[in-house]
């Protein structure tokens, strides 16, 4: 695991000047209630978070003529995300993306977390931290801190964690999320948020242009499993070092392509010469019809998992009675690669006592 303290000249590019207003989302079936945060910034981008699963509910920002559109999919109340299985716009852990059968061992000791996407842990089990109520905070300049204590043996993991996001939007259209984590005992932790974001607002995404900054992926098994293998690129389907539509080559006859349904894989980003902590351009999407829209996606993660919405099939429906069909959305998960605490090769997501787990990811919006 990456462990640092994001320098300082980084934090101070692109400081918030958004405001912040709470209101009430409803309550849990257990009756907790669930507070929504709208952040605005001076420009009118807008981003709407709950404290359940802190997650993005909806992300407004301008099109080429400067219109605002909702560029994420989501739910209209709390009863879509208590019920729903596709973890819209959520913090996922404490171990995002999949544990091979629910099963990884630390320092000798075997530790077994619920199986929840066939015999492998996706996310971080059956109840998450995407069903989980965090606490909020407002900070100075209209940010929003939540932090969630995981408890020790919560879900199978081992360790009390301690994890606290900031999401902050700034006055250049940016999103920024910081994630750090202290735990009182050696654990596994991958932290991401799973928006689901299609730059049009609606239809399909298989026209967007996609690059990603990455020579190799980690190919997967049946169950979506990493082989171990890094494989290069060059001369795939998974080659997106230029810009290139996922509609190009999605339906073609390659046996990730079909074992994933599509691109449902762990991209490892280029950062050789790039200093731990600091960000660097890991993704770009653009939408060249209507709205023009351009997002970016910068990091200090490892590697990125690029999913094109391969399991959506019209059951969901999102805000405002809207159907989610298959490639509705993507998603972009900045993180540590899937099923690394069973690779000792990959880089290690163990986290132990007085070591802290931060990272940082932006997403940059502008249009064109």
């Amino acid at each position: 695991m990456q462990l640092r303290l994001l320098p300082l000249a980084i934090l101070s590019i692109a400081m918030p000047a958004a405001t912040i207003q709470k209101s009430n989302f409803g309550k849990t079936p257990e009756g907790a209630p669930v507070a929504l945060y709208t952040l605005t910034n001076g420009k009118g981008m807008e981003a709407r978070i709950i404290t359940y699963g802190g997650a993005i509910v909806s992300l407004k920002t301008p099109d080429r003529t400067g219109a605002m559109g909702d560029v994420v999919l989501g739910y209209d109340n709390i009863a879509g995300y208590t019920k729903g299985k596709a973890f819209f716009g959520a913090l996922v852990g404490r171990y995002a993306n999949r544990i091979a059968k629910g099963q990884f061992s630390i320092d000798g000791t075997t530790y077994n977390v619920p199986t929840n996407d066939g015999t492998n842990t996706l996310h971080g089990g059956l109840r998450g931290f995407d069903k989980r109520v965090w606490t909020a905070r407002e900070l100075p300049g209209g940010a929003l801190e939540l932090t969630y204590v995981s408890k020790d043996g919560e879900e199978g993991y081992p360790g009390t964690l301690t994890a606290t996001v900031i999401y902050t939007l700034t006055d250049d259209n940016r999103l920024r999320i910081h994630y750090a984590a202290t735990t009182d005992k050696p654990t596994v932790v991958n932290l991401t948020n799973h928006s689901y974001f299609n730059l049009k607002g609606d239809g399909d995404i298989l026209g967007h242009l996609v690059t990603l900054n990455a020579d190799r992926y980690t190919p997967v098994d049946a169950g979506l499993i990493p082989t171990g293998e890094l494989r290069a690129v060059e001369g795939t389907p998974f080659d997106f070092r230029r810009p290139r539509t996922p509609g190009e080559r999605i339906g073609q006859a390659d046996e990730q392509l079909k074992l994933g349904k599509g691109y449902d894989h762990n991209w490892i980003l280029n950062r050789t010469g790039v200093a731990a902590g600091v960000l660097s351009l890991a993704a770009r999407v653009e939408e060249n019809g209507v709205s023009g829209r351009v997002m970016e996606i910068y990091t200090d993660q490892p590697a990125i998992q690029f999913y094109t919405g391969n399991f959506l099939d019209g059951t969901e429906r999102g805000k405002g009675g809207k159907v989610y069909n298959l490639h509705a959305a993507f998603c972009f998960e900045t993180q540590h690669y899937p099923d690394s605490p069973n690779h000792p090769a990959f880089p290690s997501t163990i986290l132990r006592p007085g070591q802290k787990y931060d990272t940082t990811t932006e997403f940059r919006f502008s249009a064109k």
